[in-house]
């Protein structure tokens, strides 16, 4: 594609990515850095941890962990591994498809997100939603899930990624 067939961002497109790239930029390290100093944990350790929370019996299969988590399985197992190690998580096969693996939430999985959940939300909140009014809250979700569907796992990017 030539200069002549690019459809340069307009000012007022430029004006809403500049924020927005330094927004998708920074906030991960901000959410990191509060997970990392308050509960030695890394952000997607968490959301692996809070994702099994959230399930009833606290387990998933773990290529829905991974679909749920935005990780590929060669990242999750590391992460399963690293949180088996500290007694958080356990494998077992998944006794509904045997050649699934399960990954379950321990009593003590359960604790450490209990312990770590109320210093995230104090996060996230302070640094989006005390930020928002509840109409900006609404187009965030709106904006954020058309945007997620375009480059998420069924998304326009998944088959370029691949």
């Amino acid at each position: 594609m030539d200069g002549d067939d690019v459809r340069w961002l307009t000012d007022d497109e430029e004006r809403a990515w500049i924020p927005f790239v330094s927004t998708v930029m920074w906030m991960p390290a901000a959410l990191d850095l509060q997970l990392e100093r308050d509960a030695g944990l890394s952000m997607f350790e968490y959301l692996v941890l809070s994702g099994l929370s959230m399930q009833d019996d606290r387990s998933l299969r773990l290529r829905d962990l991974a679909l749920f988590a935005n990780s590929t399985l060669s990242r999750l197992s590391k992460v399963v591994n690293r949180l088996s190690d500290q007694g958080w998580v356990e494998r077992r096969p998944d006794p509904d498809d045997g050649r699934s693996t399960l990954a379950t939430l321990t009593d003590a999985g359960w604790d450490k997100v209990v312990a770590t959940a109320p210093g995230h939300v104090a996060q996230v909140r302070e640094l989006i939603f005390d930020r928002l009014t509840p109409a900006e809250v609404e187009q965030l979700r709106t904006i954020t899930s058309k945007l997620s569907t375009a480059v998420g796992p069924d998304g326009a990017c998944a088959g370029k990624l691949a």
